[in-house]
């Protein structure tokens, strides 16, 4: 045998022992899954399905029980009869041509039993479930008719017992127990009568009615409550409150509380309808709203009462502030008057002075109206308190504006006198610097000197001028006063400088004699001297001196000036 056809034959023995195993394989496979369809009839069959069709036949089912009955039972008799027959029959035959390995026949029968036993399950499931409850029913329906009885039975006493509770919405209430107990008598028929589906639907609405009319009681009780006592009485005490303020003199004038009372009035009557309906969620919101306009009732009369004791107790007393601020802001007025001819008053006081009169005299005039609206009956003190309130806040502020202009004008003596002491003060400066600078016996005084200096005393004699007019105004003059302080002293500080500078030129002049051959000195010496004795520039002849001296002996000048300062401080 030659190699190829020994390949040959060892492809051939693998193949076959392949189909072998491959067949063997989904035999054993097959034989698993008619196993499983043939425990699929065997649960099917478990389920009694018989049994329960005649049980639920010797109920005497009627009405849509009984339609429900025959409907599944028509369903399970399909299955019974020709599916499940039907199965067992293509097992058998998947059986025994699985046994011979026919394997694709036995294959497209398994098929089949799969497609058929799949929805025939489902079915029996749920007619199982169907019959169940159709079984079931009776029985629940009965607990449940029990319960709901005796829940109703305590639902229809409590109304009984407390029916003034209800007011109007009684005679619905009693029409809802009787509607529910047709509901009873109904389902009880429906039992009685086999048909226990329909009776557990009427059981179901009874349940919910009777819940739905749990929840209103309470609600439409309180409803009740507040339509015919609370808000009653509450309407009752605010018109005896108001008819009482009115006999005691109040007033009020935002609403008319006698209307207001009345249409609410007209509003718990038109809210009744709804109570009689038992429509709880109408009435709640106009409860609510009918509520909030009592309160309201409420607050307008209890801020009246709240407002008169303050506006009795200080009536008195803002008459006294006013009566005192008119005279003071009178006073007050007539000063600045005579002050005025003789200051300028530059903050505008006696225009504001004016407006604070006016002003005071517009709160008398509103006191006097108000004081007259107390005694007419006509006050609306709460009203009359914010106004009042405002206006002792506005009282207060004028007295303080008062008192500050009035110390500010007071002020414009003591200032004018203090301005004539200071220009005495700076003409006596004056005249000192200038005398010691003649004391000094120099030359002459620099141009920047006798500028500052004529510039000093014509400010002063400006100053003096303006002092001396018919009405002053003394801010400038402050202001002015301050300038010349301030040339002042700056005429004080070149004078010093003046003096200081020529005292060093000639001290640095004299020591520079030590050099009389230094062609340096000599021409500083020379240039010291013309700007000196001829053009009275001392600051720039001391820098000419010092700058050679510094050149020639380095550390010299600051001796000179050093020993200089040191003597002059010493005196």
């Amino acid at each position: 045998m030659s190699s190829i056809q020994t390949l040959v034959v060892i492809a051939l023995v693998l193949l076959v022992t392949s189909l072998v195993i491959f067949m063997l394989i989904m035999n054993k496979r097959q034989v698993n899954e008619i196993i499983a369809v043939d425990n699929t009839v065997n649960k099917i069959m478990a389920m009694r399905l018989e049994e329960d069709i005649a049980r639920l036949k010797k109920m005497d089912l009627a009405g849509e029980s009984l339609i429900t009955l025959k409907t599944w039972q028509k369903s399970y008799q399909e299955t019974a009869k020709k599916k499940l027959p039907d199965v067992k029959q293509l097992l058998r035959q998947a059986a025994e041509d699985n046994s011979r390995y026919r394997l694709f026949k036995a294959r497209k029968n398994i098929k089949q039993a799969h497609e058929i036993i799949k929805p025939t399950f489902e079915d029996a499931k749920n007619t199982k479930a169907v019959f169940t409850d159709l079984l079931e029913s009776n029985r629940e329906n009965q607990q449940q008719y029990d319960a709901l009885s005796g829940e109703y039975q305590q639902v229809r006493k409590s109304i009984l017992a407390t029916s003034f509770d209800f007011g109007s919405a009684l005679d619905k209430l009693e029409n809802e127990l009787s509607s529910l107990e047709g509901d009873f008598v109904e389902a009880k028929n429906l039992s009685a009568q086999g048909d226990h589906v329909e009776a557990k639907r009427v059981l179901s609405k009874i349940k919910n009615d009777l819940t739905k009319l749990q929840e209103k009681l309470p609600k439409l009780k309180q409803a009740e409550r507040q339509l015919e006592v609370i808000f009653q009485e509450q309407l009752s005490e605010l018109s005896a409150a108001y008819k009482k303020m009115v006999a005691e003199k109040y007033y009020v004038a935002q609403i008319n509380v006698l209307d207001e009372i009345k249409k609410i009035h007209d509003q718990i009557e038109g809210t009744k309808h709804f109570l009689t309906e038992l429509d709880v969620e109408e009435i709640e919101q106009r409860n609510a709203k009918i509520k909030k306009e009592i309160a309201n009732l409420y607050d307008v009369l209890a801020k009246e009462y709240q407002a008169r004791p303050f506006v009795e107790e200080n009536q008195s007393k803002i008459l006294t502030l006013i009566a005192h601020e008119q005279v003071e802001a009178k006073n007050l007025l007539q000063k600045l008057r005579h002050i005025d001819e003789s200051y300028e008053l530059t903050h505008g006081e006696l225009e504001t002075s004016k407006k604070l009169v006016s002003e005071i005299n517009d709160m008398n005039r509103q006191y006097t109206v108000d004081s007259q609206n107390i005694a007419d009956g006509k006050a609306v003190y709460s009203e009359i308190k914010n106004s009042w309130l405002a206006m002792l806040e506005r009282l207060h502020q004028i007295d303080d504006e008062q008192k500050k202009m009035a110390d500010d004008v007071d002020g414009l003596y003591d200032a004018e006198n203090v301005a004539d002491d200071s220009i005495k003060r700076f003409k006596q400066e004056v005249a000192l610097v200038y005398r010691r600078l003649e004391r000094r016996n120099l030359p002459g005084k620099p141009d920047a000197f006798i500028q500052l200096y004529t510039l000093v005393v014509n400010e002063i004699s400006h100053i003096s001028e303006e002092l001396n007019r018919v009405r002053i105004n003394m801010e400038k003059i402050s202001d002015e006063l301050i300038q010349i302080s301030d040339d002042v002293d700056r005429l004080k500080r070149e004078a010093d400088d003046i003096i200081n500078s020529a005292n060093l030129v000639e001290l640095t002049v004299q020591y520079a004699n030590k050099y009389p051959n230094n062609d340096t000195i000599k021409k500083a010496k020379k240039k010291t001297m013309q700007l000196y004795g001829q053009d009275y520039l001392y600051k720039e002849a001391l820098d000419t001196i010092a700058t050679a001296i510094e050149k020639v002996e380095p550390g010299a000048y600051q001796r000179l000036e050093n020993l200089y300062y040191s003597e002059k401080n010493q005196k």
